[in-house]
């Protein structure tokens, strides 16, 4: 598992910004086709992954970039399970890659 930057992500702040959210959900589990593919998910399905930590729901992002046997998640999301002050943040969808690591 490895963490990325979205274009329109450079911190947690930016999921707080309605320009910079707003569209498609970025917020992916980016895995290889073949990988998928033995796994039956299929683009846009939601797929639970899960560490010995804790588990977090993510939408399938089919991706030929990905090597086989690594899965790519965003940095910088969850913000909607939290009590902030960031009123924009807390609607978006998306989970913390934090969750899955101790």
């Amino acid at each position: 598992m490895i963490s990325r930057r979205l274009p329109r992500s450079h911190n947690t702040w930016t999921q707080n910004s309605h320009r910079l959210v707003k569209g498609k959900d970025s917020c992916t589990l980016q895995i290889n086709p073949e990988d998928a593919e033995r796994l039956g998910l299929k683009d846009g399905q939601t797929a639970l992954v899960s560490s010995l930590v804790g588990s977090i729901p993510l939408p399938v992002e089919i991706d030929e970039d990905m090597l086989p046997g690594v899965v790519s998640i965003p940095q910088g999301w969850g913000h909607n399970r939290e009590n902030t002050a960031m009123n924009t943040a807390q609607t978006q969808p998306g989970a913390s890659i934090n969750d899955l690591t101790d």
